[in-house]
């Protein structure tokens, strides 16, 4: 009897929690491989001056300025205009708020898996690993009554399909270089697919450009109206792994357009606005001096990422500047509890991050 009351006290604390809730949607975001160091302190002094990395003549131009604080401004001015004042930034170590991975690998497919399923599995050890056989948040999400058939996935790579387990999951994924597919996509989702064959595949046939990726994306959000919606861009770290840090920084720069632009029409929208929570993060960090451009586990600092929240559940707390430790592993259940739900596997997993969800 003492357990049945338990039982129904925890259900009727969901149903509170829920009532009490804002965030009817939610749209998750993540830049592949970018470093915290750019996101709160602009352009790396030391990469910026280095011919080995730089080619083009004005990027100091573009993305230097004499402190910190100008130097991120400029170049991600949504971040530090309109998150900055309206939401939170979590993962300046400068002043000692750190968030790392607990996964043991410090790359992308570890990463993700840990970030969507809550559990930093250590049999999910390679960018080639198959389908994963962990459940993840969307795909639990999407098996709930009131978001069936609500919940969309866009990336820029095509091991989302492996790593959100699209056969399994059942999840409505378009990763690489897919098509829009479907019996009533609209003229301009035809005018994208048309456009995408035209488009060079800078990195390979593995991953599209942010630039045809978010316009996909962007379409699929107004013609659709899905309740969760996780957009992942790649541009970030196909040009970290090129050793080209302007364009990285141009990547960093021209993604912040893309989440400004994507912020401002979910504003726009009645079925978005003041109801949409927005989570921005990254999946692993990158190394220092000349090993910036790769990530593993030998490479000091690949551990290191951060996490940015606005919406209408999350207090604007700016900046968080306060000393704290933030783990990956808690991305998961924080997604879960932002639109009433509580996400949970056969597996441990990190604790929501309280803070986002408290107003």
């Amino acid at each position: 009897m003492k357990k049945l009351s338990i039982f129904f006290l925890m259900i009727a604390g969901m149903q509170v929690m829920a009532q009490q809730q804002k965030t009817k949607n939610l749209v998750v975001v993540t830049l592949d491989g970018y470093r915290w160091k750019e996101l709160f302190t602009g352009a790396d002094e030391e990469l910026i001056n280095n011919k080995a990395f730089i080619k083009q003549k004005d990027v100091k131009d573009k993305y230097w300025r004499n402190t910190p604080e100008e130097r991120r401004k400029v170049l991600m001015p949504f971040f530090w205009s309109t998150i900055a004042a309206k939401g939170q930034l979590y993962g300046n170590r400068t002043v000692g708020n750190n968030m790392n991975v607990k996964n043991p690998y410090w790359f992308s497919y570890p990463g993700y898996n840990e970030m969507f399923t809550g559990y930093p599995d250590t049999i999910v050890n390679s960018n080639d690993y198959p389908p994963n056989p962990n459940v993840n948040v969307f795909e639990f999400i999407n098996k709930q009554p009131a978001y069936q058939g609500k919940v969309a996935v866009f990336a820029g790579w095509n091991a989302y399909y492996r790593i959100l387990n699209e056969k399994r999951s059942g999840l409505p994924i378009n990763a690489g270089w897919t098509e829009f597919k479907g019996p009533n996509i609209t003229e301009t989702q035809k005018f994208l697919n048309w456009q995408q064959q035209f488009v060079p595949q800078i990195y390979g046939p593995d991953e599209r450009i942010d630039a045809v990726t978010y316009p996909m994306a962007k379409e699929y959000l107004k013609q659709n109206h899905p309740k969760v919606l996780y957009l992942a861009f790649i541009d970030t770290d196909a040009f970290g792994h090129q050793g080209k840090y302007d364009l990285y920084l141009d990547a960093a720069h021209r993604t912040d357009t893309f989440i400004g632009d994507l912020w401002n029409y979910l504003q726009s929208d009645p079925f978005y606005k003041d109801q949409t929570t927005l989570l921005v993060t990254t999946d692993h960090g990158r190394g220092d001096g000349a090993s910036w451009k790769s990530h593993k586990r030998s490479i000091p600092h690949c551990d290191e990422v951060w996490l940015a929240a606005i919406g209408p559940d999350s207090k604007a707390l700016g900046e968080v500047r306060q000393s704290g430790q933030l783990y990956q592993n808690q991305i998961a259940k924080t997604i879960g509890r932002l639109i009433g739900l509580d996400f949970t596997t056969k597996n441990p997993m990190g604790e929501p991050i309280e803070s986002i969800l408290k107003k």
